[in-house]
């Protein structure tokens, strides 16, 4: 049942990754998500039926060790940024830095819950969100396409080599899911280790154990 209710919440962190995404592209100029049914807190328009249910419920089914899951991309066109220096790079850290408030959020209740007396199953919700939500703003950081890190990164690089790491994104994203569990498996085996004691201090540093 924990591990259930673990599912469901990183779906539902993963689905309000993307509405941020989306709603700062709107905010920016570009309504391409507004009117594609997307500004939502309703699941089924971001539900992925591979990345939101099959492959999390193999692997929970299979009892894996790790969890990796997505909903479908929120759509935006870059050229309907009103701030086409920043405007791409704000779109992507969106996603990450709403990640990073819910763990705040849910941190903060943690940190606090001596004073009110919730229960320890609640207690132990909260904990499952904050972990979760802070493992997906790092992991989204990582600045390898197609990542929100990616998104970032090319806005920060000189122009040349900006094109040519928007032609490496582009090779990623005609890969579709598979691109993406291939940087998930990157990750998770060769980059983890190392990430894995940030995001416990950062944890420790919000709950304040």
């Amino acid at each position: 049942m924990e591990f259930l209710i673990g599912i469901v919440i990183v779906i539902l962190s993963i689905i309000l990754h993307e509405i941020a995404h989306g709603f700062v592209a709107n905010w920016l100029g570009d309504p391409t998500a507004r009117y594609a049914g997307r500004l939502t807190l309703n699941p089924l328009p971001h539900i992925d039926p591979v990345g939101s249910v099959l492959i999390p419920g193999i692997l929970a089914l299979t009892g894996s060790s790790f969890l990796i899951g997505w909903a479908k991309p929120v759509p935006y066109n870059p050229y309907n940024l009103k701030n086409q220096r920043w405007g791409e790079a704000m779109v992507g850290a969106a996603g990450p830095l709403t990640n990073v408030l819910i763990a705040l959020i849910f941190g903060l209740i943690l940190r606090f819950s001596g004073s009110l007396g919730l229960s320890g199953a609640f207690l132990g919700i909260c904990v499952t969100v904050v972990y979760a939500n802070l493992v997906l703003a790092i992991y989204n950081l990582i600045p390898i396409p197609p990542l929100d890190g990616s998104k970032v990164l090319r806005s920060i690089l000189p122009s040349n080599l900006a094109l040519a790491y928007g032609r490496l994104e582009t090779s990623m994203y005609a890969l579709g899911p598979v691109g993406l569990i291939m940087v998930s498996l990157l990750a998770i085996y060769l980059l983890w280790p190392y990430l894995s004691g940030f995001v416990q201090t950062l944890f420790s540093l919000i709950v304040g154990t």
